[in-house]
């Protein structure tokens, strides 16, 4: 639903579709100048009576065809094809990028989706919580400190949901503008974060799939294009070129009053091949649009494999704190567990129990947080290599684990 209604892609479909035309119809290239031409006109004495040849009304009509011949023309025609093969690739990597955004935003989604039900837990629990107090606070147990902090514990809660449904909301109505629905559209969230250790090296990931990087492959394509392009410039202003001309005319519709030409004209440049001026300066520039093309494609390498060798020293160091926040969470589980048996028998004080239920949440929304950013550098590293994240999960996850 998001590429179909994605205007910057919307735009970008027609940039593709403009070039596709003009692709198809190169042979427009070659196609000569062809112009019809029609005039009447009146002669005649305003003062004088002398004669006048051919007075009163008079028409003509007549037909041009010019075609303008030049060595510049086959290299225009690879300019043409080249240009709308990058519109493909554009349009491609567009779709690539809004891909991984909606993604992205699909699993942070749910991602808040669990947190709230883990809130909604929270808040059931402090309100047993609140009740049980109040209970042993009826029978003389427990002191009216310990139900103030139960409350307390249960209003953080109840207002800690209220926040987290209100951003949700917020979120998914964004969510549903980048796909082109109301706010208000009945949609089901479905799914569940489940992320798999990455194994892979850097360096091979670099000789294998960095080429395959759109932007890459489009400077390689703009490098090309801007060779022919000097080329082209070089044949148009320094190569000698051949216009054809044919014209026919005929006044008064009178077929033996018509007049026909021809010419052919050979046009040999001489500035051009002179230093400083200013057609050869056409060719500098073009020369040096190359070697500028040629640092920016090294730029972006170098970039590219930058960006790659961090994510996956990243992807290496999340899966352990991933583990950790694991250990954590059962640690916290357990502690919980006991504290709360301890609170029913009277040992451990609310305080210590409200501490223990927040360190349990802490560990739980962690452990959310965690994985979510592991899955949210997947799919950053799938988009640097230009690979499906599903096809990068298969390839290199560790499936033992």
């Amino acid at each position: 639903m998001a590429l179909e209604y994605n205007l910057t892609l919307r735009k970008t479909e027609i940039d593709l579709a403009a070039s596709s035309f003009v692709e198809k119809n190169i042979w427009s290239e070659l196609f000569p100048t062809i112009n019809a031409s029609a005039s009447a006109g009146y002669r005649n004495n305003l003062l004088s009576d002398l004669p006048v040849g051919n007075s009163g009304v008079n028409y003509s009509i007549g037909v041009g065809l010019n075609i303008n011949l030049n060595a510049g023309i086959p290299y225009k025609i690879q300019n043409i094809r080249l240009a709308h093969q990058e519109n493909i690739l554009r349009y491609e990597d567009a779709r690539n990028q809004l891909s991984i955004q909606i993604t992205k935003l699909y699993y942070t989604l749910v991602a808040e989706n669990n947190n709230l039900h883990l809130m909604e837990e929270v808040f059931n629990l402090a309100q047993r919580q609140h009740t049980r107090s109040e209970t042993l606070f009826r029978n003389g147990i427990v002191g009216e400190l310990s139900l103030t902090q139960s409350r307390l514990s249960l209003e953080n809660a109840r207002f800690n949901l209220s926040a987290a449904k209100i951003s949700h909301e917020n979120n998914m109505s964004e969510f549903f503008a980048m796909l082109g629905k109301p706010a208000n559209a009945n949609f089901t969230l479905s799914g569940n974060v489940n992320i798999i250790k990455i194994e892979a090296d850097s360096e091979a990931l670099i000789i294998q799939y960095l080429h395959l990087r759109p932007d890459i492959t489009r400077n390689n394509q703009e490098i090309e294009r801007l060779i022919t392009a000097r080329t082209q410039a070089s044949m148009e202003t320094r190569a000698p070129s051949l216009n054809l001309s044919v014209d026919w005319s005929s006044s008064n519709f009178n077929p033996f009053a018509d007049l026909f030409s021809a010419s052919a004209r050979l046009t040999i440049p001489i500035d051009p091949w002179i230093p400083g001026t200013s057609r050869s300066q056409i060719i500098t520039r073009a020369a040096n649009a190359i070697d500028k093309a040629r640092l920016d494609l090294e730029i972006i390498e170098t970039s590219a494999k930058t960006q790659v060798r961090s994510l996956c020293a990243l992807l290496f160091n999340s899966w352990d704190s991933i583990l950790i926040a694991r250990i954590s969470l059962e640690a916290a589980q357990r502690n919980y567990q006991l504290t709360e048996q301890g609170f029913l028998n009277g040992t451990v004080e609310a305080l210590v129990l409200q501490d223990t239920r927040n360190n349990m949440t802490n560990a739980r929304q962690r452990l959310l947080q965690a994985e979510l950013d592991y899955f949210r550098m997947i799919l950053d590293l799938s988009a640097a290599l230009n690979v499906d994240w599903k096809y990068l999960i298969e390839t290199y996850g560790a499936q033992s684990e």
